[in-house]
């Protein structure tokens, strides 16, 4: 047995580690929903996956609360598959490597999953305990959460019953989340046909790697480093001022973490080898002094290599001028509560790719968000124009609604009175600048109550994920308390 199956509360940590041993990134759920629908069965629970790939689980009230009103469990069954350049992890095939460190529960060199494995572990242990208390319980799992919240857009009224909805994805203990942020994704293309690398030029890798990254709603206001934008900063002098031309260009992985590494391939006349390696020196040096109490390993490199193109002139200027020039990072706060980010762009993937024969694409991808619909309008306004006037197609997709708060919320009460005569003291209420599914979900179940809480999770989306123990079983008995309540 694995010794977090022995951390407490038992039944939510081994049912962590099970999920842990379950390949479920984003767009490959299969076996995680397969292995929720027999855990149910097993546990004397309905259970069935809809059409979009979601798990619903049903399972009546304990004796005593057969009158009080059904309430659903919501977490996500997927997970973001981010890992350091150095390990070697298929996250389709391979189990996560978990271990304890200290008071946190941690991966080795990968993303943990406890976003959102902690959330389905612990109402799989609610729907298993035959000895809690509660109201009859429908589970809600999704999918593809992290990638668009596509299970939550493709679930119909009328399929969950309850009225009360709590939701298992939040990443502070101690606070109760009552409202989110709505976001949308842009898609920006460069096409262009690749053109013979100069004469006499000589092919360089350039590569910026050991940032942080993090979740780019939860640690926007982090004021992390982003690779993209330092990588393309260097670009624009190497460019002017070296006779640098551009051969290919990728950075960043997902919509929604901030990026931690970025590769260019360059060419440079012979005789500016040198040069553009000291090029590359001084902006290691310059980095590491701004973000100095920020970053703690930036690392910008260069290797020899082969290119076989380059990118049109017009085409490498016009796509470095706008990424420099793209909105990045938090763009506005809340004014009454300006500890909390309200509209903020994520640079997050720059890719090239080969489209057919000579003809190539470059594709920018950024996530937008905000927790007011006009002011996210207006960010995709602004990208929209800075990358038109560099000549490129920009698409937005992917749109979802923020979540209102409602301060006079029944669920709300209760769980902040709960709250202080479990632990004597009151629960923060917090509006998250990342997206939930609640908002989605309030949509086709208009009147539901929701809320979201969870134990402390830091640094999700990246590969320094960790969960602390202690916030795990405060968490859950928060949850059984509610239930009781309820």
């Amino acid at each position: 047995m694995n010794p977090i199956e022995e951390l407490s509360p038992k039944g939510v940590w081994r049912n962590f580690y099970a999920l842990t041993q379950i390949p479920r990134p984003s767009g490959h759920t299969e076996k995680v929903a397969n292995f929720l629908v027999d855990f149910a069965k097993k546990n004397g629970a309905e259970a069935y996956i809809d059409d979009a790939g979601n798990v619903i689980m049903k399972k009546g009230a304990t004796a005593g609360y057969e009158d009080r009103e059904t309430t659903v469990l919501q977490a996500h069954m997927d997970m973001v598959p981010q890992k350091n350049n150095n390990i070697q992890f298929d996250f389709q095939k391979d189990p996560i490597r978990a271990y304890i460190d200290g008071e946190w529960v941690t991966a080795d060199g990968t993303t943990l999953g406890a976003d959102n494995g902690i959330g389905v572990a612990t109402a799989m242990t609610i729907l298993a305990d035959d000895t809690i208390a509660h109201p009859a319980l429908e589970a809600f799992f999704t999918v593809d959460e992290e990638t668009g919240m596509y299970g939550a857009f493709d679930l119909q009224g009328g399929v969950l019953q309850g009225k009360t909805l709590l939701n298992l994805d939040s990443e502070q203990e101690g606070e109760l989340y009552v409202g989110c942020a709505g976001g949308v994704d842009a898609e920006i293309t460069f096409d262009y046909i690749a053109q013979p690398v100069p004469a006499g030029d000589v092919a360089l890798a350039v590569t910026i790697e050991g940032l942080k990254g993090g979740h780019s709603g939860c640690d926007i206001n982090l004021q992390r480093a982003n690779a993209n934008k330092l990588l393309f900063r260097f670009l624009k002098e190497a460019v002017s001022e070296y006779d640098a031309r551009l051969s290919s260009v990728n950075g960043g992985s997902l919509r929604n973490s901030i990026p931690r590494e970025a590769t260019a391939v360059v060419t440079v006349p012979a005789d500016g080898v040198e040069d553009l390696k000291s090029l590359v020196d001084d902006y290691e040096d310059l980095f590491i002094r701004e973000y100095d109490g920020v970053e703690d390993d930036i690392h910008f490199t260069v290797a020899d290599t082969k290119a076989l193109s380059v990118v049109p002139e017009e085409i490498q200027d016009a796509l470095i001028h706008s990424v420099i020039a793209c909105p990045d990072g938090v763009q506005r706060v809340i004014p009454e509560m300006p500890d909390v980010v309200e509209t903020s762009n994520n640079l997050a993937i720059i890719s090239t790719e080969q489209v057919n024969g000579e003809e190539q694409r470059i594709k920018v991808i950024c996530l937008s968000r905000s927790s007011v619909e006009s002011r996210k309008e207006e960010l995709q306004e602004k990208i929209e124009s800075c990358f038109a006037l560099a000549g490129a197609k920009v698409e937005f997709s992917g749109s979802y609604p923020g979540w209102k708060p409602n301060l006079n919320s029944h669920i709300l009460d209760l769980m902040k009175e709960t709250y202080k005569e479990l632990f004597g003291k009151d629960a923060r209420i917090i509006i998250i600048h990342a997206g939930l599914e609640c908002g989605i979900i309030g949509r086709n179940y208009p009147g539901m109550d929701m809320i979201s809480f969870g134990p402390t999770i830091k640094h999700p989306h990246s590969p320094d994920e960790k969960v602390n123990i202690q916030t795990v079983e405060q968490f859950y008995q928060l949850l059984l308390a509610t239930l009781k309540k309820l």
